[in-house]
């Protein structure tokens, strides 16, 4: 499966602003891998911004379409004004590994709940419209054996489909390399096989 990530360091964020009201909404976007990534996120923008009324959020700490590592919360927001319509712009974007945390500074007026919807997932747009982003590639390993005069031949074919090598363990009478397959592709070694004239053995079965 490829799809794009927050291309944000550990540590880093995103940020965008939104007044609405005289409330003033501040997005917060990282890139988060797993729920601590956007645990820590969240704890941020409570230490930076202490005296808000709110800190909602939402995250997806998993590829486009993860129905378990998720979350949304409304932070003491009238029940489903907040996070909720966050976590649906994330998951609009088609958008992984991503967490987002909007703080709410209240401005003396009252929004009504589908003005507290509109404006929390307005927030979360904005902060989207102009995110660095970067593609991935889920990817499981595929060893491979081949003899010692093979290998450069491999490492080759590999280069020429964008395949890495993610390690090469060597032994007496040659090497099993480790490859990074796409999950997303169908496993057809049928050319290497045929330019090393045969001398390569795969040690992991197709994937079910």
């Amino acid at each position: 499966m490829r799809y794009s990530v927050p291309d944000l360091a550990a540590g880093d964020w995103h940020a965008s602003e939104l007044e609405v009201e005289k409330s003033r909404f501040i997005a917060w976007v990282c890139h988060a891998p797993d729920a601590a990534a956007f645990e820590a996120l969240l704890a941020a923008a409570r230490r930076l911004h202490p005296n808000a009324s709110h800190h909602c959020s939402a995250f997806i700490a998993g590829p486009p379409g993860e129905q378990l590592a998720i979350g949304f919360s409304d932070d003491g927001e009238p029940g489903g004004t907040a996070g909720r319509p966050m976590y649906q712009v994330l998951e609009g974007a088609g958008l992984g590994h991503i967490g987002c945390v909007v703080t709410r500074h209240f401005g003396g007026t009252k929004l009504g709940t589908g003005g507290l919807a509109r404006a929390y997932g307005q927030a979360v747009s904005e902060a989207l419209a102009n995110l660095p982003t970067r593609g991935i590639t889920e990817r499981s390993p595929l060893r491979l054996r081949v003899d010692f005069a093979g290998e450069a031949q491999v490492r080759a074919w590999c280069i020429e489909r964008d395949i890495p090598v993610d390690a090469a363990d060597y032994g007496p009478d040659g090497v099993v390399l480790t490859l990074g397959w796409p999950r997303d592709a169908e496993r057809d070694l049928s050319a290497l096989t045929s330019r090393l004239k045969g001398r390569l053995e795969t040690l992991d079965p197709d994937p079910a």
